[in-house]
């Protein structure tokens, strides 16, 4: 794990030491979009940072954002957060973080913005495809796994957005009210365990105030939980024009402030707070912490002195990342439903196939917002079915909805001028029309009983940055074809690309739901695969699929995607959390996922050792196909004398069995850490005496039962 030694501390201090105040100042900066000021009198370069969650950015102008068009800046396009979550794996994880960093490292970047580590608050968020989860620990473990990763290339991540940036509705400016409680136990674990388990070097200051303070202005976010009680020693960037004002941040522990707009000598770190530090508003001694973290981390990196010679090259756009890709992509995607056992679809018995929908031909790679990236290829669904069957197969591809995709040679300019009534008349038109020719070849299809597979969802006009989702209702008139679909086949495959939950009001009449996520470049390949029994489904929910929106703590209890002011009114009571504790029943629950086999769970023990839980039981492939089960382990704490949810996940695996295998697992966790939690009353952590445990597939299927305490 890349650390920042007391070398590099020590040589920071030293290089200070001999800046001037202006050189110091052109350090802490955006001298440009996305790097820092260089001092090469001295031999410091600039620090050059990239959004990077899915890949690497595309090369834009130093002072606007306009790509370069070059060719050399085509790269890996790797699933999303929320994948890399779905596949409780964290040596994927991991994988997922190497890929990055050498690609990072590769097209010459030192920090990579990412992982983004913000909770799943609402479905509605419009960068919930970049989050993991709505559950701290698998947050926590899945992000420090993909930090690890990423820092073996010489390259920092950058966990972002510190903290609690979990909506996008007025994100610039939005105040959050949440309690203290909520904010130790939910919305900044993770955080933590990027630094303590992950080594990040780097942290994202977020847009966001938290009662009533902005992010990077918030000395109990940077100094005393991030500094002092954290232990962090890196570099705090803020997210790109976050700062509002030069002498609150310049006092706190944040260090580099970039921005969005070309007045580089403007922003709030460069000019301006030159003037403070003459003026004597802010003193020279904060300056030189902020110039020292930076130092540090580049020292830590490789980038000073000889030791330049030593840093790792990287490499990027290479078969190896896009082999990473796969590897992730075939075990993040979700067996949500498979009542009838349709699937494995039979790949030497079929000889006609249909696929409808829109998403079964689209690309992600292109939207997203600061995800976008140029992918150096990408399989889209249709490409990998067809891939992968042959010329031996007839199969038939249907649009069945009209989602246009809008890119940089669309001429949006003079579309946006025509009459918004008659396009709306022509779009309702064409959806109809495409609609009709793809359920009269449905029709034709289940006749003969060959199979039909639905692929839709969202894309990125609606999992994108900056804005939010209204409902969660699947858009294009999606749910009309759908239930006329499975009017006509209810066998019909069912497969959504999203990278948040949607309403399913047809789903008692389907038989069989796959989600697939933004899967990166290889994702039609692990779809096809996984359709077709090649590969064996296992990945699991890492957060819930409510019924209806109104359903959601965040909206049920608490508020969201108001501009202004937004009450965390449901506390820790998030997702699961919620849903369990108040038995509300949902579509699918946090951590299901189905595979073509079956597992029994036996034996459950729990017994310490060297200050650590040890959860002890016994799986057996029950079924006639091999498979990988995720065990999971939820506690509910007890004797606290303050309200608790029922169930909280303290510990898992992921374990591949043959048929009719049976192995222990042993689930180890420190102690102290999975019975903790922040006490109301006595404002700070603390240890519940006793807890309810179990054992099981998801939070909804718990198989085994005991209690500690």
């Amino acid at each position: 794990m890349t650390m920042i030694s007391e070398a590099n501390k020590a040589k920071a201090r030293a290089l200070t030491a001999r800046l001037t105040l202006e050189e110091k100042i052109g350090m802490i900066h955006g001298a440009a979009l996305f790097h820092t000021a260089p001092v090469e009198r001295l031999g410091i370069p600039a620090m050059t940072f990239d959004d990077g969650p899915m890949g690497v950015r595309a090369d834009t102008h130093d002072d606007d954002w306009a790509p370069l068009h070059n060719t050399r800046d085509y790269v890996a396009y790797l699933p999303s957060g929320s994948a890399v979550a779905s596949t409780w794996n964290p040596a994927l994880a991991r994988l997922t973080g190497e890929a990055l960093g050498q690609e990072a490292r590769g097209r010459g970047k030192d920090v990579i913005l990412g992982p983004s580590l913000n909770i799943k608050r609402s479905p509605l968020c419009g960068r919930n495809f970049e989050y993991m989860s709505e559950d701290p620990l698998l947050t926590a473990v899945q992000g420090s796994a993909y930090i690890n990763g990423v820092q073996e290339s010489d390259v920092a991540a950058c966990p972002k957005h510190f903290a609690a940036n979990s909506q996008e509705t007025d994100r610039l400016d939005v105040d959050e009210s949440i309690g203290e409680r909520a904010l130790r136990e939910i919305y900044l674990p993770a955080f933590r365990a990027a630094v303590q388990q992950g080594g990040a070097l780097t942290i994202m200051g977020a847009y966001n105030l938290i009662n009533g303070t902005q992010c990077c202005e918030s000395k109990l976010l940077l100094d005393d939980i991030l500094r002092d009680e954290w232990g962090f020693d890196g570099l705090v960037v803020s997210d790109w024009s976050a700062l509002k004002d030069t002498e609150a941040s310049a006092k706190v522990g944040l260090d580099v402030d970039m921005g969005v707009t070309p007045n580089f000598d403007d922003y709030y770190f460069a000019r301006p707070l030159l003037e403070a530090v003459r003026d004597g508003r802010v003193s020279e001694a904060d300056v030189d912490r902020k110039v020292e973290h930076v130092l540090a981390v580049m020292d830590a990196l490789n980038m000073l002195g000889e030791a330049r010679a030593e840093r790792k090259a990287g490499s990027y756009a290479t078969l190896v990342h896009a082999q990473a890709a796969l590897s992730v992509a075939r075990e993040s995607i979700v067996l949500l439903k498979n009542s009838a056992g349709v699937l494995p679809l039979d790949e030497r018995g079929t000889k006609r196939l249909l696929i409808i929908g829109a998403n079964a031909d689209r690309v992600h790679s292109s939207g997203g917002g600061s995800a976008v990236i140029k992918a150096v290829h990408e399989i889209s669904p249709l490409l990998g079915i067809n891939g992968m069957l042959g010329g031996n197969v007839d199969i038939t591809y249907a649009e069945g909805y009209w989602a246009p995709q809008v890119n940089q040679d669309d001429t949006w300019q003079e579309d946006s001028l025509e009459n918004s009534e008659q396009n709306a008349a022509a779009e309702a038109e064409r959806t109809r029309r495409l609609r009709e020719e793809a359920l009269a070849l449905a029709r034709d299809f289940a006749a003969t009983g060959d199979p039909i597979i639905f692929i839709g969802g969202l894309n990125h006009d609606y999992d994108l940055e900056a804005r939010d989702r209204t409902t969660m209702d699947l858009p294009y008139g999606q749910d009309a074809l759908i239930d006329a679909l499975l009017d006509i086949d209810p066998n019909a495959v069912l497969v959504f690309v999203a990278g948040s939950p949607v309403a399913m009001p047809w789903e008692p009449k389907a038989s069989t739901i796959v989600w697939n996520w933004y899967n990166g470049m290889e994702s039609g390949t692990a779809l096809a695969e996984t359709l077709f029994g090649r590969v064996e489904p296992s990945g699991h929910l890492p957060e819930t699929f409510p019924m209806a929106i109104d359903d959601c703590p965040a909206h049920a209890i608490g508020t969201f995607g108001l501009e202004g002011h937004v009450d965390y009114t449901e506390g820790i009571y998030v997702g699961y959390r919620h849903y369990s504790t108040n038995d509300v029943p949902v579509r699918f629950c946090f951590g299901h996922g189905l595979t073509y086999t079956t597992f029994d769970y036996t034996d459950l023990r729990v017994r310490e050792a060297d200050g650590d839980l040890l959860v002890e039981f016994h799986v057996r492939n029950t079924g006639a196909r091999p498979g990988k089960a995720v065990p999971q382990v939820y506690l509910g704490l007890e004797g606290t004398g303050e309200d608790r949810p029922r169930y909280e996940l303290k510990g898992f695996t992921k374990v591949a069995l043959e048929p009719g295998e049976r192995r222990q697992v042993t689930v180890r966790m420190p102690r102290a850490d999975a019975l903790r939690y922040w006490s109301e009353r006595m404002h700070g952590f603390c240890v519940a005496p006793a807890a309810a445990i179990s054992v099981g597939e998801s939070v909804g299927d718990l198989r085994l039962h005991t209690h500690i305490g």
